[in-house]
C-alpha cells in the first residue's frame, strides 16, 4: 500500500472512531434523559398514591405536578434535541464509513495494478529472452 493511501485510511479510521465515540455519547445522555422521564413518571405516581391517604399531601398535589410538569416537558425537549443529534452523528458515521470504504477500494485497486503492472513487465522480460533465444 502506498504511503499516501495508508494516510488517508489511517485518518479516515481516526474519523470513524471518533464519530462512533460521540454516537456513543450522545446515546447515553438520551438514555440519561429518558431516565429522568421515568424517574419523574415514578415519583408522580407516588405522590398521587400518598395524596389519597394523606390530606396535607392532596392539598399541595397540583402545585407539585404543575413542578413536574414543567420539569417533564424540560426532560421531553432534551430527548427531543438528543434524538435529531443522534441521527445528524449516524448519518456522519455512515458518511465516514463509506469515505473509508472508498479510500480502501482504491488502495486495494492501486495495489493491483501495481501487481498487474510488475506481472505484465516481467511477462515482457521473458517474452523478450524467449525472442533472442529462438534468434540468436
Amino acid at each position: 500500500m502506498t504511503a499516501w493511501a495508508h494516510s488517508l485510511i489511517r485518518i479516515s479510521n481516526y474519523e470513524v472512531e471518533t464519530l462512533q465515540k460521540r454516537l456513543a455519547e450522545i446515546t447515553a445522555r438520551r438514555v440519561s434523559a429518558e431516565m429522568r422521564i421515568a424517574v419523574l413518571d415514578a415519583e408522580a405516581q407516588l405522590e398521587r398514591e400518598q395524596s389519597r391517604t394523606d390530606a396535607d399531601a392532596a392539598i399541595l398535589l397540583q402545585a407539585y405536578l404543575n413542578g413536574w410538569k414543567m420539569r417533564r416537558e424540560a426532560a421531553e425537549a432534551d430527548v427531543h434535541t438528543l434524538d435529531i443529534e443522534e441521527e445528524g452523528a449516524r448519518d456522519a458515521l455512515t458518511g465516514a464509513f463509506e469515505e473509508l470504504k472508498k479510500f480502501e477500494h482504491v488502495a486495494e485497486t492501486t495495489r493491483l495494478n501495481a501487481i498487474a503492472a510488475v506481472n505484465k513487465r516481467e511477462t515482457a522480460v521473458l517474452d523478450e529472452m524467449g525472442l533472442r533465444r529462438r534468434v540468436g
